[in-house]
């Protein structure tokens, strides 16, 4: 087959065709094999496969055609004002977008290049996946912050005080730059004595959210921290935004030690600043909050020590007045007392003198009926009646009968005045009574 004008001569075969072409006076005869779309489809995917800047490559674009698969990959296309790429990110990839696509978002994207050979397109296999713009990165950072809040990272009751002086103090932040500077020579002019332990991390970029949290971690790891440092000067919010990723914000929320977040300037706000126990406009800022300063503390000692002597000094003339009323208050208490112990004992003489005088009138009574019962019972008292008593008066023995005597005995007569001595001059046997009846 000859073609007009152009010098090529096409030969047809079963598999190859041999071109021909005569110019110059040269022949050069051309072999090319002829590919089945399988065949083709699959040697594009291994020159694909074999290219190491389509094995890692990074791409900008703004997301459309966004689909969640039941299966969890997530399919999108990426297109910007000339073209469109469709995309895919696995499942183990999706679960750990720290924030969510959305239609319309522009996007840094980094994966890898391969040819779906069953449609015969390539298509972008996902790997990571950022907010590209101020616009999607605040729309990454409203979301993370909102999940976060939910879970309780930002609950103020989980925040700890700060050591009122520490011994031992850890920093996160770039060993290069003037803001670790700045905060070692602020802690070291305000509190001389106090140890600092600084853990290198890159503070933007790719590597930078894995260094924060492995510091942490890090100075985490050491007994004798008692408060760390984290944070970095001022700058774009794509440079601090690294302070905006889950990874950090995990990282502050599992320290055991208090953490101090000093992230820009004091107008900048990352989600590292709400996590953390304690956010610092500034790191100068946060190296005058981490301790007191030295001078302050003298100045607060002497006060102390003024206002300890004054207390004792108050202290003890309260305790002398108080001691002093309860003086007055005891010897006016006893006064009182006294007073009113003697009022009850001439109360009490009183009643005494009433009862012993009424006992004495009772017993009084009782004793003249009991004289007047003896004396009617006494010989005495029969005596004064007109009757004696007669008793033998050398024995003394009381003569009841005539027969214990005899004549010319002689006997004494007991009368109620007086006595008589008598001489026995006849005994009659019968009774006085019966002869004068």
């Amino acid at each position: 087959m000859d073609h007009a004008g152009s010098g090529w001569r096409w030969a047809d075969d079963d598999r190859d065709v041999i071109e021909e072409y005569r110019g110059g006076g040269q022949t050069t005869v051309l072999t090319r094999r002829i590919f089945s779309v399988g065949e083709l489809t699959s040697y594009l995917a291994s020159l694909m496969e074999q290219d190491p800047l389509l094995q890692n490559v990074w791409v900008r674009g703004e997301v459309s055609n966004l689909r969640l698969h039941s299966s969890g990959h997530l399919y999108l296309t990426l297109k910007d004002s000339t073209s469109t790429m469709r995309c895919v990110m696995f499942r183990s990839r999706a679960a750990r977008l720290t924030f969510a696509p959305q239609n319309g978002m522009r996007v840094l994207a980094r994966g890898y290049v391969a040819v779906f050979e069953r449609d015969g397109q390539y298509q972008l296999y996902l790997e990571e996946l950022q907010p590209d713009g101020v616009g999607a990165l605040f729309i990454a950072f409203q979301q993370l912050k909102q999940r976060l809040s939910e879970e309780g990272l930002f609950e103020p009751a989980r925040k700890r005080p700060l050591p009122w002086l520490p011994r031992k103090i850890g920093i996160v932040t770039s060993p290069q730059g003037a803001v670790l500077q700045d905060m070692l020579t602020i802690i070291r002019r305000r509190c001389p004595g106090v140890d600092i332990v600084v853990a290198p991390a890159a503070v933007q970029g790719e590597l930078a959210p894995a260094q924060i949290a492995g510091g942490l971690a890090r100075l985490n790891e050491l007994p004798d921290v008692e408060v760390i440092i984290v944070g970095r000067g001022g700058g774009s919010l794509e440079e601090l935004w690294a302070f905006n990723t889950e990874e950090v914000a995990r990282a502050i929320f599992q320290s055991r030690v208090p953490v101090i977040s000093a992230v820009g300037h004091e107008t900048d706000y990352t989600i590292a600043d709400w996590v953390a126990d304690c956010r610092a406009p500034t790191p100068s800022a946060a190296a005058e909050l981490v301790v007191p300063n030295i001078t302050d503390l003298y100045a607060r000692l002497t006060d102390l020590q003024i206002r300890l002597g004054r207390g004792i000094r108050w202290q003890l003339a309260k305790q002398r007045q108080n001691l002093i009323s309860l003086a007055n208050q005891a010897s006016l208490v006893l006064q009182q007392t006294v007073k009113q112990q003697r009022q009850q004992l001439t109360h009490l003489e009183r009643q005494l003198r009433s009862n012993m005088a009424g006992f004495l009138a009772r017993k009084g009574a009782i004793l003249k009926v009991l004289t007047g019962r003896l004396e009617a019972l006494s010989p005495l008292g029969i005596l004064s009646r007109g009757y004696s008593i007669c008793r033998d008066y050398y024995s003394q023995t009381i003569i009841r009968a005539s027969h214990q005597t005899a004549v010319g005995g002689r006997v004494e007569v007991i009368l109620h005045r007086g006595g008589l001595i008598c001489k026995v001059e006849e005994v009659k046997e019968e009774p006085w009574c019966q002869k004068n009846m």
